[in-house]
Order: C-alpha cells, then sequence, then structure tokens
C-alpha cells in the first residue's frame, strides 16, 4: 500500500511541475519585437575603418564622397554617421587602434535592404583597401 501511495504522489508532483518547465525555444533568427509604439524595423549600424594598409588615412572629402555616391541613393528616407574610435587586439597580439566611421541605418527588413547594406560593405572594402566593416543588427520600434 505505500508503495501506491508513493507513485500516487510522484505523479501528482510530476503533473503540478510540468507547468513550470519553460518552453523550449525556436533557434532561428528572432522575429521583430512587437512595438507598443511606432513600427518594427531593423537598426543596422556599419562601422568603417579610416586608416588604410598603405597610404594617408581617408579623409573628410573622400568619405563624404562615399556617402554621397555609395551611401545615399540607396538609404534615401535617412541615415546617421559618427565619428568612432576602434581598437582590437591584432594578429600579432598587438592593440590597434584607429579612427572610424559609424554608419547607423534605420530599415525595414527584406531583401533590398539587404542587398544595399552588403553592396556598401563590398564597396568601401574594394575602394580603400579594408579586410572588414563590421555590421550589427537590431530589431528596433520606429514611431516619427
Amino acid at each position: 500500500m505505500k508503495a501506491t501511495s508513493l507513485l500516487a504522489a510522484a505523479a501528482a508532483v510530476t503533473i503540478l511541475l510540468s507547468g513550470c518547465v519553460a518552453p523550449v525555444q525556436n533557434a532561428g533568427p528572432q522575429k521583430s519585437a512587437t512595438c507598443q509604439v511606432g513600427d518594427p524595423m531593423v537598426q543596422t549600424t556599419l562601422y568603417f575603418g579610416l586608416n588604410r594598409p598603405a597610404g594617408p588615412a581617408i579623409g573628410a572629402a573622400e568619405w563624404q564622397n562615399f556617402v554621397d555616391r555609395q551611401v545615399t541613393p540607396r538609404f534615401k528616407d535617412g541615415l546617421s554617421v559618427f565619428d568612432a574610435k576602434g581598437q582590437w587586439l591584432g594578429n600579432d597580439g598587438k592593440l590597434a587602434r584607429e579612427n572610424s566611421k559609424a554608419l547607423m541605418l534605420i530599415h525595414a527588413p527584406g531583401k533590398e535592404s539587404e542587398t544595399h547594406i552588403e553592396a556598401l560593405r563590398s564597396s568601401y572594402k574594394q575602394q580603400f583597401a579594408q579586410d572588414s566593416v563590421m555590421r550589427v543588427d537590431a530589431p528596433v520600434c520606429v514611431a516619427f
């Protein structure tokens, strides 16, 4: 009789605790946030280093020319540019520092924006002999 009571208690505890288990989250891409105010969009920030591997640093006129010819035609609705100072540990184990530009884009998710962003990264790397352009994406809620 004791075994039956113990088995019944274990079953009851199992049933009660089953509601405490957190559901397994899908490991796929995150969905856009539900916005209390504004509309769901994507904020992409690109970080452009201003040092060339050889030769002078990329100057203000060269940067503005890149923005005018490459960025603005692709993102006519607007953008923001910030001066930045980047640093990282180089392959040689030494700390590297570099003046940079941060370009913030707020855009609708989708293939068109993705194509434009990747074209900017590719164009900058090719034009200015850069190894990389860092990209950071985050879902945001936007209201005007």
